[in-house]
């Protein structure tokens, strides 16, 4: 898979789980560290942990494997790093205070409403 399709997988994961305010930034041209961000909310510790298992459930069923998983023990912040694309599942709290949106700004925002289902 190219990591626009381990991208839009992971949304699709955190969509079908009813994540919310979920975001996928391109950010190969402003940092090294990866070239797409996932960006998404849960609404309790329990959601955040069923999204993020989800992510990680439908991305080994499409043969990808988290390099590393973080946070698996917090109820705020979980994140699981595939390499060239770095989910990031938060709670809404700790969603707003780290703001990860804004520090990725200079990234590209990628349009994913055609995935994302209607509530």
């Amino acid at each position: 898979m190219t990591s626009l399709e381990i991208a839009k997988e992971a949304v699709r994961a955190i969509d079908s789980k009813k994540g919310s305010k979920i975001n996928l930034i391109k950010v190969d041209s402003v940092s090294v560290l990866a070239d797409y961000f996932v960006i998404a909310a849960g609404s309790s510790s329990t959601q955040v942990k069923a999204i993020a298992d989800e992510v990680e459930y439908r991305l080994k069923q499409a043969g990808e494997n988290a390099s590393h998983i973080e946070g698996h023990r917090s109820d705020t912040w979980i994140l699981l790093d595939y390499i060239d694309v770095i989910v990031h599942v938060f709670s809404e709290d700790a969603r707003e205070y780290y703001d990860l949106d804004r520090m990725w700004a200079d990234g590209e925002i990628v349009d994913i409403s055609d995935i994302l289902t209607e509530d």
